[in-house]
């Protein structure tokens, strides 16, 4: 592959589970590449390993500084979404440390919120997602520089604290239901605590399979299908808790989208998949005079976007919280 024209454009989704990358050249896309998700050290996340791995993904594809052996393709341009980007990182490093381990001309650092939502949009434009994942996050926003522009998250706080709606939230409900049928309480679920039993083992061993941990998020996620199997069921606390799952997802998406003119709605996430879920998030945006747009893509998508409206224009919307530029 010659270096010609511009270079490539590099899109970068870093993840817990994984990190993703793609670039296109010439308008062609390279297959996704994956390395290991997002490692945290005790200064917050490893970015340095990550760019590392990120630069390594790149040669193998004869792109960047690191290309070995011929010609090569330089990077026009690199846009790098990442979780946990305001609570784990220090955005001012991370721009240094993607500029420097890339080799972009022009470098771009995101919160995945921002891309989930370019990525669902398929463009940018003002708009709203809500992501219904283990976790359950909303962002929207205007893409405005000025004072009075939009842009704001909803939730996303964790299971402990948040994440209405989630996959994680979902599943501690069920389990819920399934203890209070065990102590002879109201609203309890004899189904649900069958399953958690199956899942879960007695109910003893529950507090401390779901309580401690790293995985604890996904282990009560891996219990949400049961509760959805349930719901399709006819059981009524599990229908009830989708019930309500949908209606918090719907809340949370029209919180972030408060204050946009004409925004565009959209909702990605596996939880979404769950028909009685979906169609509650659905029925709730309804009753608010509201409609959801199908998702065009998620994050490594959007960072593709985001990282092509860079290398052709110069620039994109700035924020000094969600958007750093190099």
């Amino acid at each position: 592959m010659n270096a010609t024209g511009s270079g490539a454009v590099v899109g970068v989704d870093v993840g817990g589970s994984g990190l993703r990358l793609q670039f296109v050249y010439a308008g062609r896309r390279s297959p996704v590449h994956t390395a290991p998700g997002a490692r945290i050290v005790d200064h917050g996340v490893d970015v340095a390993a990550l760019t590392a791995d990120a630069a390594r993904l790149l040669a193998e594809g004869g792109v960047g500084p690191g290309a070995d052996g011929g010609a090569r393709l330089d990077v026009a341009a690199v846009c790098w979404s990442q979780r946990g980007l305001l609570f784990l990182s220090d955005p001012t490093e991370v721009v240094s440390a993607v500029a420097s381990g890339l080799g972009a001309t022009r470098t771009a650092v995101v919160s995945d919120a921002v891309a989930s939502l370019v990525g669902a949009l398929g463009s940018v434009r003002p708009g709203a997602v809500v992501a219904a994942g283990t976790g359950a996050v909303a962002f929207g926003t205007d893409f405005g520089a000025r004072d009075t522009s939009v842009w704001r998250l909803v939730d996303g706080w964790g299971h402990v604290l948040g994440d209405r709606g989630s996959a994680a939230w979902v599943g501690l409900l069920g389990l819920q239901a399934g203890l209070r049928h065990h102590d002879g309480l109201p609203d309890g679920s004899e189904r649900l605590l069958v399953a958690g039993e199956a899942v879960f083992g007695p109910t003893p061993r529950w507090p401390r399979r779901v309580m401690t941990g790293s995985n604890a998020p996904e282990l009560l996620a891996s219990f949400a299908p049961h509760v959805v199997d349930a719901a399709l069921a006819g059981e009524a606390m599990a229908q009830q808790i989708c019930q309500e799952a949908g209606e918090s997802l719907a809340q949370s998406l029209l919180s972030a989208a408060a204050g946009i003119a004409s925004p565009t709605l959209v909702a990605t996430g596996g939880l979404l998949d769950a028909q009685p879920v979906r169609a509650a998030l659905e029925s709730s945006l309804a009753d608010a005079g509201a409609t959801l747009t199908p998702a065009a893509g998620g994050a490594l998508e959007g960072a593709v976007i985001l990282a092509t409206t860079l290398a052709e224009t110069g620039t994109i919307p700035r924020h000094p919280a969600y958007v750093h530029l190099s």
